[in-house]
């Protein structure tokens, strides 16, 4: 473990990857300190000019890794100061930081809400170096079926713990695969859901799908509401930035303890910061709240879920680099990051792909340290971000999305179909649809469709090997609960609430 450590500092200390870890961190930041942004965006926007750049895959992974864990930094601030949530993840982050801020402690808030980010990333950044290769030992048993049962627990974490409506991650969930399926058939050669149209012979990309489905449907989002005025909210002052050493002492058992739920909710498929933060937040209202000061301003409550997004977010790379599932929507694109290279994330990363692992492992050690330098002197620059109109944001951002895909692909039939794509997911979200399972059907239905081929390949069409190993067996039950378990948890619930 420590050989495979020190291999990856060597990646990431070289010149190109620490300017890479630092230029991600402070666009991630800038990214985050919008709402509406957050890392998914930023990542969907910046992930085309990483590939055409020419950069290495260990390089461009730590740029878009760096840009993901800035985007968590900078959430927190449109949060304090203007109690709009930069993410799902820094909801929580709202409900004690802008009562601080009305009090006048908005700098110390700021300096707080750093802190604990860097200790929850700490912890899990420690967390994914101790279990992420002993997890990667036991997964390269895995054969293609039991990466195709591995897939369907995926799928069901995904449905049971991510949105509210169930039924529409369902829904999301089957677009993401039957887009997957467009073009031709590997195995048949038949064109599956092209109409007749040769540009779709390929398939739909990665990066056109990910711009438009984020990058374009935000743009007519921002556009929509710029005509809003009345959700305009005037910024609180800053003041000083750092914070005592007694406030910070009186945080830390609230940090330590949420950095370790952040991460092993971060771990679970589907669930994400937004989770973490929730259940971090109701935690240590429990422990320590016996004052009832919580949700007016008390620092302990803002530590919490600013301590467990960071952490959540940063074990979440867990599943994706020794299973290859996605532990959030963001890590989904990284994983399709790592496909444009001809990489493919699992359980053999680690023995075949030992740079680029454990140069992000390290490059996340030291873009940590880099984001605390840059957000405890510099947040008051950065919640300057929050003052940028509109009409100067949206034609950046459009320019950036064009430009990315046009770069890539140098086909004005890309650009089209990312603008039908982005109305489409415009038509969702206003729909109330989560973008996130659709881009994880995408990206896990083509790797579930290419092992159940495998497997019955192997098995000469007999399906009994779906389900032959003890490995498979105990995925396809972990599946049935996770699945199950919620709504039997709901009538155990309503029952007792019944009965008392």
């Amino acid at each position: 473990m420590w050989d495979f450590l020190f291999q990856g500092f060597a990646v990431a200390v070289s010149p190109l990857n620490i300017a890479l870890v630092m230029g991600g961190a402070l666009l991630g930041t800038l990214f985050g300190a919008l709402p509406g942004i957050g890392p998914i965006n930023g990542i969907a926007i910046l992930m085309p000019l990483a590939y055409t750049l020419g950069l290495p895959p260990e390089s461009a992974l730590i740029l878009l890794a760096g840009i993901y864990c800035g985007s968590e930094y900078g959430g927190r601030m449109s949060s304090i100061l203007l109690n709009v949530p930069g993410d799902a993840g820094a909801v929580m982050t709202t409900l004690d930081g802008y009562p601080l801020a009305q009090k006048g402690l908005a700098g110390p808030a700021l300096g707080m809400s750093a802190i604990a980010s860097f200790v929850g990333s700490t912890l899990a950044i420690i967390g994914l170096t101790l279990f992420a290769p002993l997890l990667a030992m036991v997964a390269v048993k895995f054969g293609p079926a039991e990466f195709f049962a591995l897939m369907i627990f995926a799928f069901a974490s995904m449905s049971a713990m991510m949105g509210k409506d169930p039924l529409k991650t369902l829904i999301g969930a089957i677009l993401g695969i039957i887009i997957a399926t467009v073009g031709v058939d590997s195995g048949t050669g038949v064109l599956r859901f092209t109409f007749d149209m040769p540009e779709l012979y390929d398939g739909i990309d990665f990066v056109v799908l990910i711009i438009g489905m984020f990058a374009i449907s935000e743009i007519l989002l921002m556009l929509e509401h710029s005509f809003d005025k009345s959700s305009d909210k005037g910024m609180a002052p800053i003041g000083r930035v750092m914070v005592s050493m007694k406030e910070v002492m009186s945080c830390k058992w609230s940090m330590l303890r949420s950095g370790v739920i952040g991460f092993v909710i971060g771990v679970l498929p589907g669930t994400g910061a937004s989770v973490a933060s929730a259940v971090a937040y109701t935690t240590e209202k429990r422990i320590v709240d016996k004052e009832d000061t919580f949700g007016t301003g008390d620092m302990r409550g803002l530590a919490a879920p600013e301590a467990a997004n960071n952490a959540a977010a940063a074990g979440s790379f867990v599943p994706m680099l020794t299973l290859g599932i996605p532990g959030s929507g963001t890590t989904a694109i990284l994983l399709g990051a790592l496909m444009l290279y001809n990489i493919q994330p699992g359980p053999m990363m680690f023995s075949e792909q030992p740079v680029i692992v454990g140069g992000l492992i390290a490059s996340l050690y030291l873009g940590n340290l880099v984001l605390l330098a840059l957000n405890l002197p510099l947040a008051g620059v950065f919640a300057r971000v929050l003052t940028v109109p509109k009409w100067i944001l949206v034609p950046c951002i459009a320019v950036l999305a064009f430009v990315g895909v046009f770069q890539l692909h140098s086909d004005l039939h890309a650009i089209y179909l990312m603008l039908i794509i982005g109305v489409f997911g415009y038509l969702l979200r206003k729909f109330g649809f989560s973008l996130a399972p659709i881009v994880l059907g995408f990206v896990l239905g083509g790797l579930m469709e290419q092992n159940l081929r495998r497997a019955l390949a192997i098995s000469g069409g007999e399906s009994g090997i779906l389900w032959e190993s003890a490995l498979s067996i105990g995925l396809w039950i972990a599946a049935i609960i996770v699945m199950v378990a919620p709504w039997l948890l709901g009538r155990f619930k309503s029952k007792a609430v019944a009965a008392k």
